[in-house]
């Protein structure tokens, strides 16, 4: 795992758009981490990339914020989806919270995202609610946390 830099941003452009591809197709609409300007992320230091054999196989962005870090998206292309990586991802968000200090991870997905709302369930995030998403009116959002334990 390594930050992202600058010159990473074209090719976060590109996995992120080819890994929520199913989704784009499912929702007739990009969902919002398709959209998402990454630059400033990449500047305030909230995207990670994940390397298998040199090529980019995922990424997650995290935020980190006084009392929780934010999961905004993660992220594997297609070419290393089925390998765990999804789940070294969010150990890495765990990793992370527990070196910042923070008792808890959260994240939020889109309602129609089922199979990722059984993966992070069964992860150890539990639904702590739904609301209407603010950007794209009739989508509503399912909010999600996890402690973390102070050991690895």
């Amino acid at each position: 795992m390594r930050l992202a830099h600058s010159e990473d941003l074209a090719a976060i452009v590109s996995l992120t758009t080819a890994a929520y591809a199913p989704y784009t197709a499912l929702f007739d609409a990009a969902p919002i981490p398709v959209t998402e300007d990454y630059a400033p992320r990449i500047e305030r230091g909230e995207i990670w990339l994940l390397e298998e054999s040199s090529e980019l196989a995922g990424l997650i962005v995290l935020e980190r914020h006084p009392d929780h870090a934010m999961i905004f998206s993660v992220a594997v292309a297609p070419a290393f989806q089925g390998r765990k990586l999804g789940i070294r991802l969010l150990d890495f968000a765990d990793e992370q919270a527990r070196l910042w200090g923070l008792p808890e991870v959260r994240l939020y997905t889109n309602s129609r995202m089922e199979r990722n709302i059984a993966l992070y369930s069964a992860y150890g995030y539990r639904e702590t609610g739904r609301r209407p998403n603010p950007y794209r009116p009739g989508w509503t959002v399912v909010d999600m946390a996890k402690p973390i334990d102070k050991a690895a």
